[in-house]
């Protein structure tokens, strides 16, 4: 199997972005209004996802693109904003090292939404991974 094909691998890298995210957005909102500053990543991240798509020649027709696909993804791009608009008001206002862990109990909401929504089944192990994150999460974010 090649390792780029790797679900683990991709998993992993957005992680170790996604921490980075935490680091550099809690510096970048420092002397900003967060909503602007959610602002100016969107604009990049459209930039750089756009460059990425015409670089590797992904880019679709819209027309081949079925209105039920746009659906769901306009509601996920809906769910990202105000995910991102949330997420950086609360670095305004916390420490990243407390809130990067309350936003990963998105790890545990996904857990109860695939199994309600999607009719995805966890094992006994994986729900008590899952309230591991969970206690771990609670933990972390407690200003002692």
């Amino acid at each position: 199997m090649n390792l780029l094909d790797s679900w683990q691998l991709w998993a992993l890298l957005s992680a170790a972005f996604a921490a980075l995210t935490a680091i550099f957005a809690k510096i970048g909102v420092e002397h900003v209004n967060s909503d602007f500053a959610t602002f100016i990543r969107t604009v990049v991240i459209l930039c750089a996802l756009a460059a990425f798509l015409f670089a590797t020649d992904q880019w679709k027709p819209l027309g081949s693109i079925s209105g039920r696909t746009y659906f769901f993804l306009l509601l996920s791009g809906l769910a990202t904003g105000a995910s991102w608009v949330c997420y950086f008001r609360a670095l305004k206002l916390g420490n990243a090292g407390q809130v990067a862990p309350v936003d990963k109990l998105s790890v545990v909401l996904v857990a109860v939404f695939g199994t309600l929504f999607l009719a995805e089944r966890l094992s006994p192990r994986n729900w008590i991974g899952v309230g591991f994150i969970a206690v771990g999460a609670v933990l972390v974010a407690h200003k002692s």
